[in-house]
C-alpha cells in the first residue's frame, strides 16, 4: 500500500467513530450523514485490507487491526496540524527566512540602520537625502521578529547570480555602472543624483553647483575596476575631457579620506554621500548633465509569492521614499 492512499479525510472520521464508539456520533461530530461515515470506514478499510471495526447492534469497537493502526493515525493528522500551523506562521510572518542582498551604499541607508545628520555632520548637502527613521531592515524586524534576517553585501554584478541561483530572495541593484540591468524582475526604489565630492579648502567648494569640466585638470579617485573607470570616463568625456585615475581605491571611506587630504575628487552617489559623511570633505551637485544611477529591487522568480518578501518591499518603499529630496 503507498503512504499516499491515506486520505486524512478517512484517517480524521476513524479516529472520531474510534473515540465516540458508533458512526452516527461521528457523523453528528463531523458535519456528515452516517451513510456518509459508514463509505469513508468502508474505503479506509478497503485501503488497508483489514476490518477496522467490529459492529454490532450497541455500536462499533476496534478491531485489533483497528486498535493497531489509531495511534499511528493519530500521530499522522497531528504532523498533519503541525504542518499546517506552520504555513500559517509563514503567511503571518511569525517565522521564516528573508534573505537579502544589497551594495554596499544602499546596505549602509536603505538596508541598515542610518543615523541622522548630526551637529558634527550636519547634512553634506541640501540636496543629499537624509533618514531619521530607521531603515527597512529594522522597521521589518519591528514588525516580524519571528522572521530570521540573512544579509549578504556585494556588486550588482555579484548579487544577481546569487538571485538567479536562488540562493537570495531580494538583491538592490543600481546602475551606477551599467545603463541597464539583465534581471526579470525589478521593482524602481528611487533615482539618485551622482555628486562630486571635493576638499573643503577647494577652489570650487563654495559653489552650490559644479561644472564637471572644471575639474578636467584634477586627480579623480575611482575604484580599479574597467566598469566603474568606463563610466566614469564616460560621464567625463561627455563635459569634455578624459579624466586622469591615479588613485585607484574602492571603499568610500578610503575615497573621501584622499578627497579630504587633496589627492583629488571623486563622484559620490547621493547615498553614499549621506552614509560617510566625514570632516574636509564638501559633497556638491553637478552644474550640467546631472548624471543619476537609478536603484531597484529584484526579486527572485522562486520569492515573488514570499509574504515575507512582499512585506519588505513594502518597507523598502516607505524608506526609499523619505530618501528622495
Amino acid at each position: 500500500m503507498r503512504a499516499e492512499a491515506l486520505d486524512p479525510v478517512l484517517l480524521r472520521t476513524f479516529v472520531a467513530v474510534a473515540d465516540l464508539g458508533s458512526f452516527t456520533a461521528a457523523a453528528a461530530a463531523g458535519g456528515y450523514t452516517q451513510s456518509a461515515v459508514s463509505r469513508q470506514i468502508a474505503a479506509l478499510e478497503d485501503i488497508c485490507g483489514v476490518e477496522l471495526f467490529a459492529r454490532g447492534a450497541r455500536g462499533v469497537r476496534p478491531t485489533p487491526a483497528g486498535e493497531y493502526l489509531l495511534p499511528h493515525a493519530r500521530a499522522l493528522l497531528d504532523r498533519l496540524a503541525d504542518t499546517a500551523r506552520a504555513l500559517d506562521g509563514l503567511r503571518r510572518l511569525d517565522t521564516g527566512t528573508l534573505r537579502v542582498g544589497a551594495f554596499p551604499t544602499a546596505n549602509a541607508v536603505l538596508v541598515r540602520f542610518f543615523m541622522p545628520a548630526s551637529p558634527r555632520h550636519p547634512p553634506v548637502a541640501p540636496f543629499v537625502p537624509q533618514c531619521a527613521t530607521g531603515c527597512a531592515l529594522a522597521r521589518f524586524r519591528d514588525r516580524h521578529p519571528g522572521v530570521r534576517p540573512v544579509l549578504r553585501e556585494g556588486t550588482t554584478e555579484r548579487l544577481l547570480p546569487m538571485l538567479d541561483a536562488g540562493d537570495l530572495d531580494l538583491v538592490l541593484v543600481s546602475t551606477h555602472k551599467h545603463p541597464s540591468i539583465d534581471a526579470e524582475h525589478l521593482v524602481p526604489l528611487l533615482d539618485e543624483a551622482l555628486l562630486v565630492a571635493l576638499p573643503s579648502g577647494h577652489r570650487l567648494a563654495g559653489r552650490d553647483r559644479v561644472p564637471l569640466g572644471e575639474l578636467a585638470d584634477e586627480p579623480w579617485i575611482v575604484a580599479d575596476d574597467p566598469e566603474a573607470i568606463a563610466a566614469l570616463r564616460a560621464r567625463c568625456e561627455a563635459a569634455g575631457f578624459v579624466p586622469e585615475t591615479p588613485l585607484r581605491v574602492a571603499e568610500w571611506i578610503s575615497k573621501l579620506g584622499l578627497v579630504a587630504e587633496g589627492f583629488g575628487v571623486t563622484l559620490v552617489p547621493a547615498l553614499a554621500a549621506s552614509a560617510v559623511a566625514r570632516d574636509g570633505v564638501v559633497v556638491r551637485a553637478v552644474a550640467s548633465g546631472r548624471p543619476r544611477r537609478s536603484v531597484y529591487a529584484a526579486v527572485g522568480r522562486h520569492a515573488r509569492r514570499s509574504p515575507a518578501v512582499t512585506a519588505f518591499l513594502a518597507d523598502l518603499r516607505d524608506v526609499a521614499g523619505d530618501l528622495r529630496p
